[in-house]
């Protein structure tokens, strides 16, 4: 059986692992991002925080979500036309797949070969360090209702 001191406890050794300074802010964040499934925009990531730290202001939330995703605990993920969304980083350089009807969003490994998955032509003296694809459809449910329809 879990405790609520152990997820805390788990944050915490990841924030000073990183070498972060440990504050309830930031574990209560990086805790919403771990038990989150999916991709969840800092909204959500913030009432889901508020459960542990009690108010939470919608500046501070954008204020530890840069400081998670700088240190490589958290991953900022930028669609076009939908907010920032956020997971757990893994360094694994996937990407993601977004229904255009219900704007989904699911991981899409990386496509072909190793990370960044694509070389792309340019001069030498340019350093590739990710490469991030979108791929834009009807996710299962969204197609079967259309076909219903």
């Amino acid at each position: 059986m879990t405790t609520a001191e152990e997820p805390m406890a788990l944050a915490a050794t990841r924030l000073r692992t990183a070498g972060m300074r440990v504050t309830a802010q930031r574990m209560a964040m990086l805790m919403a991002v771990c038990e989150s499934p999916g991709h969840l925009d800092a909204d959500t990531l913030r009432e889901r925080a508020q459960r542990v730290t009690g108010r939470l202001s919608l500046q501070a939330t954008y204020n530890v979500l840069r400081a998670l995703t700088d240190a490589g605990l958290v991953r900022c993920t930028q669609i076009p036309g939908h907010p920032s969304r956020y997971e757990i980083e893994h360094h694994d350089n996937h990407h993601h797949f977004v229904c255009r009807r219900c704007g989904a969003i699911r991981d899409v490994e990386c496509t072909v070969g190793a990370a960044p998955c694509m070389q792309p032509q340019l001069p030498k003296e340019y350093e590739t360090q990710e490469a991030a694809v979108t791929f834009w459809g009807l996710c299962p449910d969204c197609r079967d209702s259309a076909v219903a329809s």
